[in-house]
């Protein structure tokens, strides 16, 4: 996604749809990317150079984690207490990547470029979603 289709996105009066939008999107692509591990978790594995038990458990995980984040960003007003969780998961999700891939996993080129791409992506959905949080209170003190 570039920087003009996430500007596009960001463009509205009101905070709340900013943060739904940012919740949605982050839902979309880790749904989409659970639903890829648990329909290809052997190719994708030999791809990656990750064990197909470890991308099954993985999208487990991500689908229903991407299912909760999906029911946050359906209300019309998502509470702040379950966003900072979205946050601070991505966040947490971003950091257990990267020290994964130092310590303990051997992937292909293709799977140590993957998880940095990924861990990259949900830190950015972290951010703009920090972000989008905090103009909203901003806008309601």
């Amino acid at each position: 996604m570039s920087a003009t289709q996430l500007s596009v996105l960001a463009r509205t009066a009101d905070p709340h749809t900013a943060l739904r939008r940012f919740l949605a999107l982050d839902a979309v692509v880790t749904g989409a990317n659970g639903l890829a591990y648990l329909a290809a978790s052997g190719p994708l594995g030999r791809l990656l150079g990750v064990g197909s038990t470890l991308l099954l458990a993985l999208g487990a995980f991500l689908v229903v984690y991407a299912a909760a984040v999906g029911g946050l960003a359906s209300r019309p007003r998502p509470a702040t207490l379950p966003v900072r969780a979205v946050v601070e998961a991505n966040l947490a999700w971003a950091a257990l990547s990267c020290a994964a891939l130092a310590l303990w996993l051997s992937p292909t080129t293709a799977g140590a470029v993957w998880t940095v791409l990924q861990a990259l992506t949900v830190a950015g959905f972290a951010v703009l979603q920090h972000i989008a949080l905090r103009a909203r209170q901003d806008t309601n003190p």
